[in-house]
C-alpha cells in the first residue's frame, strides 16, 4: 500500500476517531505533508518510539503507540510473561498521559497484568518498580515537545 492509499484509509476508516480523520482531511491537496505522514511507519529506536505528534503512520499518536504496544504484548505472551506484568510511567511531555493509557489498555486487552502510575513519575521510580516487582516495563515519555 502506498502513502496515498494509507492516507485515504485513515481518512475513511471509522476505527480512527473523528478528530484524527478531520486533521487528515484538512491536508487534502498538500501532497508533501501527506507523504511525510504516511510514507513509512514510525520507527522504534534506541530511545523508544519518538516522533512528531499528529495523525499518520509516521507520527506519534494513540494508533502508532497501540501498534508498538501490541508488538510488546505479542513478545510478552510468547515468553509467557502475562502474570509477570508491566509497569507504565509517564512524564510531563505532550500526550504522555494519553499514550500511557493506550499502552495499558492494549496490554490489558492481551491479558497482561499492568501497573500504571497515577501521576507523573521520574524514570528512576519506574526503574525501582520494575526491579522491585520483577516485571517488564514501558516508559511512555516518548514524544517530542
Amino acid at each position: 500500500m502506498d502513502y496515498l492509499e494509507k492516507y485515504e484509509e485513515w481518512c475513511k476508516n471509522p476505527v480512527f476517531d473523528e478528530k484524527t480523520r478531520q486533521e487528515l482531511i484538512n491536508l487534502k491537496g498538500n501532497d508533501s505533508e501527506i507523504k511525510e505522514r504516511f510514507y513509512k511507519d514510525l520507527e522504534f529506536g534506541t530511545g523508544g518510539l519518538r516522533g512528531i505528534i499528529g495523525a499518520g503512520t509516521n507520527r506519534m499518536n494513540i494508533y502508532t503507540v497501540g501498534k508498538a504496544t501490541q508488538g510488546l504484548a505479542n513478545f510478552i505472551k510468547k515468553e509467557h510473561g502475562e502474570e509477570k506484568g508491566v509497569a507504565i510511567a509517564y512524564d510531563s511531555r505532550r500526550m504522555s498521559d494519553e499514550f500511557s493509557k493506550m499502552a495499558a489498555l492494549c496490554l490489558n486487552a492481551n491479558g497482561i497484568k499492568t501497573y500504571r502510575f497515577e501521576s507523573l513519575r521520574p524514570t528512576p521510580e519506574l526503574s525501582f518498580a520494575v526491579r522491585e516487582l520483577r516485571m517488564y516495563f514501558r516508559n511512555c515519555s516518548n514524544s517530542k515537545p
